[in-house]
C-alpha cells in the first residue's frame, strides 16, 4: 500500500511517536495516582494518630471501667472536638456498626468497604471522584488498653490535590503533544528533504533507462544525495559520450564494409575485363594460326596492354597486403636526387597525358628512409597528378628545407575536391568520384602513399580549392652526420 519512502517514513515516525506518546501519559497518570495515594496515606495515617491520641487522652482522664460503654457516651463530644481540630467530617461508631453520632449525617449514613474493614479490626479508606470532587472515607477501629471501643469514619476532601494533579497532567500532555507536533514535523521536513530528490532521481534514471540522454540534475546540496546526483549527471554525460562514440563506430564500419564490397567489386571488375580481352585475342589468334598479320599484332598488343594492367593491378594490391618496410633497412637517402630522378621517369606518361611536370629540388635533402619506398610515394602522388589533372597544364613539385622537415609538395590543376570527399581521401579502398578516375584505378594509391609517409615517421595533409589540389608531406630531415 505505501510503496514510497516517504509515505514508510511518514507512517513509521507517527507510529513511533503515536506508541510513545501512549506510553507516557500511562506512566505520568501512574506516577501521578501514586503519588496522591501516598499524600492521602501519609494524611490519613496523621489524622489517625492525632486522634488515637485525643481519644485515649480522654478515657484516662475520665478512667471509664467499661470503655465501650464509655465511647458511646462521649461519641458526640469527641467527634466535634476532632472536627475541629483535623477540619474533617466525622462519624462515630459502635462495633457492630452502628452510627453513634456523625458531624454530617448524609455522609456518614450508609455504610462502606471502609467501615466494613474496620468491623474487621482494620485500618481502610476508599476513593471517590465525582462531579470534579475528590473525597476520602477512612475507618479505624479505637483501641484501648488492647480492646476494641469503636470505630472512627473520617470524611476528608482531597478535591484540591486532584486538581493541581490533573493540572500537572495536562501540562506534561500538552508539552508531550507540542514536542510530538515539533518532532513529527522535523521528520516530515526531513523525509521531504530525502525523498523528494530520490524521486526526481527515479524520474530521472527512468527517462535514460527509456533512451533520453539529456536529462540533467542540479542539486544545490553538498551532501551524500548532492554528490549522488553529481555523479549520476557525470554518468550520463559518460554514456551519452560512449554511444556517440559507438554510434560513429557503428557508421564507420558500415560504410567501411560498404567500401570493401565496392573494393572488391572493382577488383573483380579490373580482374576479369583485362583477362576477357587477353583470352578473347588468344582465341582469335590461335584460330587464325597467323593468317592476318595485321590482326595478329592488334591481338599481341592487347594481350601486352591488358597484361600490363592486371601486373599493375596486382602489385597494387600486393602492396597493400605487404608489413611495413623494416626499419633496421633504412639508410641515410638523398630524397631529393629521388624526387628528380622520378619526375624525369614520369615525363613521358604526362606528355601522353598533354602536361608537363615542372620540379624543383634543392640538394642535400637527406632523411632517414627506404629509397625504393619513397620511390613509390613519389610515382602514386605524380600519377594522380597526372590522371585527374587539366591537359595542358603544368603539374609543380619541390622539395625543400622547412623546421627540421623535408617538405614535399606536389601540386596540379584540375576539379576541386569537396572537403567532405577530401577528408577521407587517404582511406584504404575509398574514390571520391569513381567516374572520373582512370582506367584501373581502385583507390588503393593514396592508401598506399600515406602507409609510406607513416612509416618514415612524417604526415601528410591535402587541399583543394579554386581548382588547384596541393599534397604536403614532411619527413624529419636527417645530416650524413647524425647516422655515421
Amino acid at each position: 500500500m505505501f510503496r514510497s519512502i516517504g509515505a514508510k517514513l511518514l507512517i513509521g515516525f507517527f507510529l513511533i511517536f503515536l506508541v510513545f506518546f501512549l506510553i507516557l501519559n500511562q506512566m505520568v497518570a501512574k506516577n501521578i495516582e501514586s503519588g496522591n495515594r501516598k499524600i492521602i496515606t501519609d494524611s490519613l495515617v496523621g489524622l489517625k494518630n492525632n486522634s488515637n491520641a485525643y481519644v485515649r487522652q480522654s478515657f484516662m482522664i475520665h478512667h471509664f471501667a467499661n470503655d465501650e460503654l464509655y465511647f458511646g457516651q462521649m461519641a458526640e463530644e469527641m467527634a466535634k472536638d476532632l472536627q475541629h481540630d483535623v477540619s474533617s467530617s466525622i462519624g462515630m461508631y459502635d462495633l457492630t456498626g452502628e452510627l453513634l453520632f456523625a458531624s454530617d449525617p448524609k455522609i456518614f449514613w450508609a455504610g462502606g468497604d471502609d467501615l466494613n474493614q474496620a468491623l474487621q479490626g482494620k485500618t481502610a479508606y476508599s476513593i471517590s471522584y465525582e462531579n470534579g470532587t475528590a473525597s476520602v472515607l477512612f475507618s479505624y477501629p479505637v483501641i484501648v488498653d488492647g480492646s476494641k471501643v469503636g470505630i472512627i469514619r473520617f470524611a476528608k476532601d482531597f478535591t484540591l490535590l486532584y486538581e493541581q494533579s490533573t493540572q500537572i497532567q495536562r501540562t506534561i500532555f500538552t508539552i508531550a503533544m507540542a514536542v510530538f507536533a515539533a518532532a513529527f514535523l522535523f521528520s516530515y521536513l526531513l523525509s521531504r528533504h530525502i525523498t523528494v530528490p530520490l524521486v526526481k532521481l527515479t524520474k530521472a534514471s527512468t527517462e535514460v533507462m527509456n533512451g533520453n540522454l539529456d536529462t540533467r540534475l542540479t542539486f544545490r546540496r553538498k551532501d551524500e544525495i548532492g554528490k549522488l546526483a553529481a555523479n549520476f549527471s557525470r554518468m550520463i554525460e559518460k554514456l551519452r559520450d560512449q554511444f556517440t562514440k559507438i554510434e560513429k563506430d557503428r557508421d564507420r564500419l558500415e560504410e567501411l564494409n560498404l567500401v570493401r564490397k565496392q573494393f572488391f567489386d572493382n577488383v573483380t571488375h579490373e580482374l576479369k575485363t583485362p583477362l576477357t580481352t587477353i583470352m578473347g585475342y588468344a582465341t582469335i589468334i590461335r584460330e587464325n594460326e597467323g593468317q592476318d598479320p595485321v590482326l595478329f599484332d592488334k591481338g599481341m598488343k592487347h594481350i601486352i596492354d591488358e597484361s600490363n594492367r592486371l601486373h599493375e593491378l596486382v602489385l597494387k594490391l600486393l602492396e597493400m597486403s605487404k608489413e611495413s618496410a623494416d626499419p633496421d633497412s633504412f639508410a641515410l637517402v638523398d630524397s631529393g636526387l629521388v624526387l628528380r630522378d622520378v619526375c624525369e621517369t614520369m615525363m613521358i606518361k604526362a606528355q601522353r597525358y598533354k602536361k608537363n611536370i615542372r620540379c624543383e629540388a634543392e640538394e642535400g635533402l637527406f632523411v632517414h628512409g627506404h629509397a625504393d619506398k619513397l620511390r613509390q610515394l613519389f610515382i602514386n602522388l605524380l600519377d594522380n597528378a597526372i590522371k585527374y589533372g587539366y591537359a595542358h597544364t603544368d603539374i609543380v613539385v619541390s622539395a625543400s628545407l622547412a623546421s627540421g622537415y623535408v617538405r614535399f609538395t606536389f601540386s596540379n590543376e584540375g576539379p576541386t575536391i569537396s572537403p567532405e570527399h577530401l577528408s577521407r581521401i587517404v582511406e584504404p579502398f575509398y574514390q571520391a568520384d569513381p567516374v572520373s578516375h582512370g582506367v584501373g584505378s581502385v583507390g588503393l594509391g593514396l592508401s598506399i602513399s600515406k602507409g609510406i609517409v607513416q612509416e618514415h615517421q612524417g604526415s601528410i595533409r591535402f587541399t583543394s580549392e579554386l581548382e588547384q589540389t596541393n599534397v604536403y608531406i614532411d619527413i624529419p630531415y636527417r645530416t650524413e652526420r647524425v647516422l655515421e
